[in-house]
C-alpha cells in the first residue's frame, strides 16, 4: 500500500533498478541503511534478504506505511523520522542505499521532495556535506541518479565536499539510463 503523498515506487525505474542491484549483494547480518525510503519496499527487501535495516524520511505518511507494512509481512525495520542523517548521528552502516529527488526545483510540498532537490541542488548540498561522516573504507554507499537530471552539476557538488561517484552499473531500460554510483572519499 502507498499512500497518494508518498513517492509512488511502481510508476519509476530507479526502484525495481534498485531492488535488482540489492538482491546481487550479500545483506545477511549487514546493517543497511535506506536514506529517504519513500514506500520503503527496498528496506523491506533488504530485512528480507537478511539485513538488519534502518530507514528514514521525512515523509510522517511514507513512514506510518512502511512501519505498517514491517508489521503485516513480519519483517522488522528500525523506521526513523530524519533529514538526511539528522537523526543518525554516530551510527555507521555496512550499506547506505539512496533513491534521491533529483530534479532541481523547489518542492511545494512533503510529496515534491521525492521529486525536486530545490533550485540550487540544496539536497544535495546537504547530503554530500553530511555523508563524509558516514562513509569509509569499511562500507558501502549506493545512490542511484538518472539521465534525466543534472549528472555534472551533482558530480560537482560531491567533488566540492571530497567525495567522489563512481559508476558501479548503468542500465538502460524502455529509453531512460540510470546510473548506480558508489561513493568514495
Amino acid at each position: 500500500m502507498v499512500d497518494p503523498a508518498v513517492f509512488p515506487p511502481q510508476l519509476t525505474l530507479s526502484t525495481k533498478i534498485l531492488l535488482d542491484f540489492i538482491s546481487e549483494l550479500n545483506l545477511k547480518n549487514k546493517t543497511l541503511l535506506e536514506l529517504g525510503c519513500g514506500s520503503g519496499i527496498i528496506s523491506l527487501f533488504a530485512r528480507k534478504k537478511g539485513a538488519h535495516v534502518t530507514a528514514t524520511d521525512i515523509n510522517d505518511k511514507a513512514l506510518n506505511n512502511l512501519r505498517e507494512a514491517s508489521k503485516n509481512n513480519d519483517l522488522k525495520v528500525e523506521v526513523i523520522h530524519s533529514d538526511l542523517f539528522e537523526k543518525i548521528s554516530e551510527r555507521s552502516f555496512d550499506f547506505i542505499i539512496i533513491n534521491p529527488p533529483y530534479y532541481p526545483k523547489d518542492p511545494k510540498n512533503i510529496k515534491e521532495q521525492a521529486w525536486f532537490c530545490g533550485k540550487d541542488f540544496v539536497y544535495f548540498k546537504q547530503l554530500f556535506s553530511q555523508l563524509p561522516h558516514f562513509i569509509s573504507e569499511e562500507n558501502k554507499t549506493f545512490i542511484i541518479l538518472s539521465e534525466d537530471c543534472d549528472l555534472q552539476r551533482i558530480s560537482e557538488i560531491a567533488k566540492e565536499n571530497r567525495i567522489s561517484l563512481n559508476e558501479v552499473q548503468r542500465i538502460t531500460k524502455f529509453g531512460e539510463t540510470n546510473f548506480i554510483y558508489s561513493t568514495n572519499r
